[in-house]
């Protein structure tokens, strides 16, 4: 997986969390979440788009480990590659929106 914030999860949760996080922002395009979770989020979407605009088969098949659904693949590799096939990289942002009450967790939407 590469040199990643551990956000105090054990490795198993961490990935599983970070798989989801990743189709569910290819699938609805924005997600709330912690500023630190949408870090790493952003860096693991970059690398997902990035198979799309390759388009091969092995860039396909790797995508389709890492992220949950075949729609989000066929996502990936349809409309997002189309939308982003002039741009060499910065795909997604992130927008700090608030500080959740519960713990004062500074929250973001990523796009």
């Amino acid at each position: 997986m590469g040199n990643f914030r551990k956000l105090n999860r054990p490795a198993a949760h961490r990935v599983s969390m970070l798989r989801t996080m990743v189709s569910q922002l290819v699938k609805h395009e924005r997600i709330e979440t912690t500023v630190a979770k949408a870090k790493e989020v952003r860096r693991k979407a970059d690398q997902m788009v990035q198979l799309g605009k390759e388009g091969t088969l092995d860039a396909a098949r790797r995508a389709a480990a890492f992220v949950r659904g075949d729609d989000v693949v066929h996502k990936l590799f349809t409309e997002l590659a189309y939308r982003y096939k002039d741009r060499a990289g910065g795909y997604t942002r992130l927008l700090r929106t608030r500080i959740r009450v519960g713990d004062a967790a500074e929250m973001a939407y990523i796009e």
